[in-house]
């Protein structure tokens, strides 16, 4: 078999193409994601504790010309200078938080819907004799029990 043919193959199997899709929802649900907290979540919360914006939280390491202080990080970033930006850390750490929480609850609902219902109850085999209550096979004209006629 060619490798040309090989390759088609493995291409066009569903789970490539299943992959392929969950990808793609998967980039444009971190955009979102990425939105919800640059927009959403992280103003109120930098509002809350002191008109923060957490996008421009830095630390110079090496100043730039000017040196130091800068308005923001794009000033530092405009300067030359080497900053640490644990403000965009930080919201990343919200980021990934909120992403791993819709995992767990999506593969959580797959979960749930994946469980087997519970086999149905096999047809009973035996019955009571009516005489001596052993269990006897359906339909025996005859208990092997007791002998008497069913």
């Amino acid at each position: 078999m060619s490798m040309l043919k090989e390759f088609k193959e493995f291409a066009v199997k569903g789970n490539v193409i299943d992959m392929a899709v969950g990808i793609v929802i998967g980039a444009a649900f971190g955009t979102i994601v990425k939105s919800l907290v640059d927009d959403v979540i992280m103003p109120p919360i930098g509002l809350l504790l002191g008109n923060v914006d957490f996008q421009n939280l830095f630390v110079v390491l090496k100043d730039g010309a000017p040196p130091h202080p800068y308005s923001n990080l794009d000033a530092a970033k405009a300067a030359g200078a080497v900053v640490l930006r644990y403000g965009v850390f930080f919201n990343t750490i919200v980021n990934f938080v909120i992403v791993a929480f819709a995992i767990f609850m999506l593969i959580k609902q797959i979960n749930r819907l994946k469980r087997e219902a519970p086999a149905p109850a096999a047809a009973p085999t035996t019955e009571k004799c009516p005489q001596c209550k052993f269990d006897i096979p359906i339909g025996a004209k005859k208990c092997g029990f007791c002998g008497s006629n069913l």
